[in-house]
C-alpha cells in the first residue's frame, strides 16, 4: 500500500523559545522567510503525501490560517499587481489536503499521534513528522522519501537516524543495530538518552518515522511514563521487545534541530544564504567581521 498520509504532531508549548512562543506557535517561527512547519509540509508533499493530518493544541490557530486561503490578502496582492507574491500564497493553501485534530491535554507525543488514529485506515501505514527536524538534501531525495524507500523494500516500520556527537547522545534515543546495506539496517534495541559510556552507538533517532498498523497497536497499549505522558519512543521499545522488525535509515543531507535555539539560528542562516545567494552572504560576512 502506498503511503499517502502524514501526521504532524505540533501541540507542544514550545517553552524553549519563550517569550516568542507565548502567543504564537513555535512551528510558525520563520526560518529566514518561511515558517518552520512549511518546510515539513513541503517535504511530505514532495514525497507523494496527499493528506496532512496536523495535531494541534490551544493557541495553534495560526497554523490553520497559514495553510488556508486568505481572500482579502489575495485581492490586495492582485490589485497591486504583485503576481509573484499572489502565486506564492496560493501555492501554500493548495499544497495538500489539510486535516486538523486537537490534543486537548499535553499527554505526550504518542498520545498526540493516537488522536489521529481514526483518520488512518486499519491496515494503512503512515508517515509521522515532528516539526523540529528540517533536512536539506539538494543532491538527492528528501528525508521522507528516504524513509518511504526503505518501507517499500521491507514493509516494516522505519525510523530516521543521524550520527550525533558523543557529547550529545544523552539528548537522543540511541540505537544498536545491524547495518544490512549502506545507510540502512535492522534495529535491535533503543536506549533512551544514555550516557557516553553506555551509548550503544552514535546513531540517534530524529523526528521522522513510518508507522505500520503493528506499531499503532503497541502504541495504543503503551503505558504513560512517570510524568503521565505516552511516548512514541517507549512504544518502539515495547515493539522491539515483542520481536517486532524495525528498520533504521541514516539520513542523507544537512539536518537542523530547530527545537534548539542554536540549531534554529543555523537553519535560518543556511536558508538565507541558500535562497539569497551571494548578496546576503557578503553582507553577513561584513557584519560578523564588525562584531567579532
Amino acid at each position: 500500500m502506498k503511503i499517502k498520509k502524514a501526521i504532524l504532531p505540533v501541540a507542544g508549548f514550545g517553552t524553549r523559545f519563550l517569550p516568542a512562543t507565548k502567543a504564537q506557535p513555535k512551528e510558525m517561527l520563520p526560518i529566514f522567510d518561511m515558517p518552520a512547519i512549511q518546510f515539513i509540509v513541503e517535504e511530505a508533499v514532495e514525497a507523494g503525501i496527499e493528506d496532512i493530518i496536523i495535531v494541534t493544541g490551544r493557541g495553534k490557530r495560526a497554523i490553520e490560517d497559514h495553510f488556508d486561503a486568505n481572500f482579502e490578502l489575495e485581492q490586495a496582492l492582485k490589485g497591486k499587481g504583485k503576481e509573484k507574491e499572489l502565486e506564492m500564497i496560493n501555492k501554500i493553501s493548495n499544497l495538500a489536503n489539510f486535516i486538523y485534530v486537537r490534543q486537548s491535554q499535553p499527554l505526550g507525543d504518542g498520545h498526540a499521534i493516537l488522536r489521529a488514529r481514526d483518520l488512518i485506515g486499519e491496515n494503512e501505514p503512515v508517515v509521522v513528522l515532528f516539526g523540529d527536524d528540517i533536512v536539506d538534501n539538494p543532491s538527492g531525495i528528501n528525508a521522507t522519501q528516504q524513509l518511504i524507500e526503505i518501507y517499500e523494500q521491507t514493509k516494516n516500520p522505519v525510523v530516521l537516524l543521524d550520527r550525533v556527537l558523543k557529547t550529545e547522545v544523552n539528548k537522543y534515543g540511541i540505537v544498536e543495530w545491524d547495518e544490512k546495506e549502506k545507510n540502512s539496517g535492522m534495529i535491535n534495541s533503543i536506549v533512551e538518552k544514555p550516557s557516553i559510556e553506555t551509548a550503544p552507538s552514535d546513531l540517534g533517532i530524529v523526528g521522522k518515522f513510518i508507522l505500520t498498523p503493528e506499531v499503532f497497536k503497541v502504541l495504543e497499549k503503551t503505558n504513560p511514563g512517570e510524568d503521565g505522558e505516552i511516548r512514541l519512543s517507549n512504544a518502539f521499545i515495547d515493539y522491539l521487545g515483542q520481536d517486532g522488525a524495525l528498520q533504521g535509515r541514516i539520513l542523507e543531507g544537512q539536518r537542523f534541530d530547530t527545537g534548539d535555539k542554536l540549531g534554529f539560528l543555523k537553519a535560518t542562516l543556511y536558508y538565507a544564504l541558500k535562497n539569497e545567494n551571494h548578496k546576503i552572504g557578503n553582507n553577513l560576512r561584513e557584519f560578523f567581521d564588525k562584531i567579532a
